[in-house]
């Protein structure tokens, strides 16, 4: 039996602990354990998933125009949702017989620059043209990991079961929401961070089952408060009647108001909701997800990010109703015992190596590949062929394994290596998460996409917008707006935007500001205010002698809250006794 031990990540250098627990999953699933450290295996799979960098171009199929997460001049086929969908082509015309005189991940280069690709990722979406990474949804703007039936979506990420959403993340069960911040059943809420089944309330932090209220934090079945402070209902609509919601330099004054109130308020340790043994942040109905982040109604789990519906999984990013999948990465669903995978779209089972299949089972090393079974870098095998055949593979991929441009070698049990990967490093969310300069980058082995010249007619300049939402008429609808930061950020600004007809009635009807950013800009914005995806150790900050300890309390926990951040930190307890 194998014992807690600690290894060197052979990307980084640095050391990680490989668990008992750890060993017994990938016994489990019969794979060797790795060798890159947990944070450099999810920036391995982060890298091979391009959310918002999007092009113009032909469909290699039907050569009508569509958007692609490919530009035009990509080394291999793409085709447009309707015709990778179709029937008018077969991936395992693509083929090829596997050859032992290569390593395992030169042939799949080979494959990966002859099959065609799916322009978007989406499945089972309608007229969300402009959106990628969406499934189960209808009317979605540039938006992205949007799921679960959710309709009219604008730019935002991460939503599941909602309507009429604008600028959030990550935002489950809700309505009519605007830049609200990790929330589940709220309605008609503007700028909420950490609040749940708040209603018509606006500028909330940690926020529980209130209604009309404003500018507050840490409350609990409140109604009529601003500033923590209760009104009756005639005084509290006087005193917001006298807010202009649809000033620009109102709003921006409100905003760094709000900054101020969150860094005054309590904070719990993590944002863990009905969760039993688990450690991570953004929990919700969980049970023995350990080091998680942003996962739902999910158990035995480990290294898990943005995840749903799933069990008895490690590794795995963006995936939902899913089992034993391992070293994952975009857009699973109903899928069993997936390995070292990107994009198995819908109900794959007993798959290695595979990018974008459907309806498949026992494949290795494919790409595209629909309703096949037993199939081979795309070759089609009988039961027995490839029964006798995946076994000498995988001990090929060890006799010869590959060794990248920095010298990290690969064996069977490696995710792809990122020089095999279709995007630039800050083309993909890896940038968001783990952002890098361009030398960095580099330094690293990693692709970079320098900025290309738009040179676009610019309609109206970011100061000409009219401050007030009240000014501004319909005629503001497609011009080609300018973005304040004008492609000077690291934040895959495009310099130029549009308002959209649903966007500028919504903006009309809610008393909004219009934008002086870019949606990218805008999506970078949100995630600053988010906690990073890593863990600390740290003691509770309560000291009051009201909370059944003497002096500074001594419980200990795990927190995305650093010791370096302004933020109030609290264990479960104190934050309990102190809220409620």
């Amino acid at each position: 039996m194998n014992h807690e031990q600690n290894r060197i990540c052979q990307n980084c250098k640095k050391d990680f602990v490989i668990e008992q627990e750890d060993f017994n999953f990938y016994e489990k699933i019969k794979v060797p354990p790795p060798t890159f450290c947990p944070e450099c295996r999810f920036t391995r799979r982060l890298n091979w998933r391009n959310e918002r960098t999007l092009y113009k171009r032909v469909c290699d199929l039907c050569k009508n125009i569509t958007i692609s997460m490919y530009p035009a001049n990509a080394i291999f086929p793409v085709y447009c949702k309707k015709c990778w969908y179709s029937d008018k082509w077969d991936s395992t015309k693509y083929g090829i017989s596997f050859d032992f005189s290569k390593s395992f991940f030169q042939q799949w280069k080979e494959l990966s620059k002859i099959v065609p690709k799916i322009a978007l990722f989406q499945r089972n979406a309608i007229n969300s043209d402009y959106s990628n990474m969406v499934g189960e949804c209808k009317n979605v703007y540039l938006s992205v990991s949007v799921v679960l039936g959710c309709e009219n979506i604008f730019y935002s990420r991460a939503i599941d079961k909602c309507n009429n959403i604008f600028d959030c993340y990550n935002i489950k069960e809700s309505n009519n929401c605007f830049e609200d911040i990790e929330g589940e059943k709220n309605y008609n809420t503007q700028n909420t961070i950490y609040s749940r089944n708040c209603l018509d309330s606006y500028f909330l932090f940690d926020c529980v089952n209130c209604s009309h209220c404003f500018m507050c934090s840490n409350l609990r079945n409140s109604e009529f408060f601003i500033l923590n402070k209760k009104y009756s209902k005639e005084d509290y609509f006087s005193e917001i009647k006298k807010i202009n919601f649809g000033s620009k330099k109102l709003r921006e004054i409100l905003i760094n108001e709000f900054n101020l109130l969150k860094n005054k308020a309590i904070c719990r340790y993590a944002n863990i909701i009905k969760a039993v043994d688990s450690t991570g942040n953004d929990l919700l109905n969980v049970k023995n997800c350990k080091n998680c982040f942003e996962m739902h109604d999910s158990e035995n789990m480990k290294y898990g990010f943005r995840v749903f519906l799933e069990k008895d999984c490690m590794d795995v990013a963006f995936s939902g109703k899913g089992e034993l999948i391992y070293e994952y990465c975009t857009g699973s669903l109903n899928d069993y015992n997936i390995k070292f995978s990107y994009s198995a779209f819908d109900t794959v089972q007993n798959a290695e190596y595979i990018e974008s299949c459907i309806l498949s089972n026992n494949i290795f090393s494919c790409i595209s590949i629909k309703n096949k079974n037993y199939v081979i870098l795309n070759k089609q095998y009988t039961k027995e062929q490839y029964e006798e055949l995946v076994p000498k593979i995988i001990k090929h991929m060890n006799d010869m394994p590959y060794i990248d441009k920095k010298g990290r070698i690969y064996k069977y049990g490696e995710f792809f290596p990122t020089e095999l990967s279709p995007f630039c490093y800050n083309e993909t969310i890896a940038q968001e998460y783990f952002p890098l300069t361009k030398e960095q980058a580099i330094d690293q082995g990693y692709k970079w996409k320098d900025r290309e010249e738009r040179n676009y007619i610019i309609d109206i300049k970011n100061e000409d917008i009219p401050d007030d939402i009240k000014d501004i008429d319909e005629s503001i609808i497609n011009k080609v707006i300018e973005c304040s930061h004008k492609g000077e950020c690291n934040q895959q600004c495009t310099e130029a935007f549009k308002i959209i007809e649903p966007e500028f009635q919504f903006y009309k009807r809610m008393n909004l500001p219009l934008p002086k950013l870019c949606p990218n800009c805008r999506h970078y914005e949100r995630l600053a205010q988010r906690n990073p995806l890593k863990l600390w150790h740290r003691q509770c900050m309560c000291d009051k002698e009201n909370h059944n300890h003497e002096g500074r309390c001594e419980v200990e926990f795990e927190t995305s809250y650093s010791p370096d951040r302004p933020e109030i930190v609290y264990c479960e307890r104190c934050y309990q006794q102190e809220i409620y």
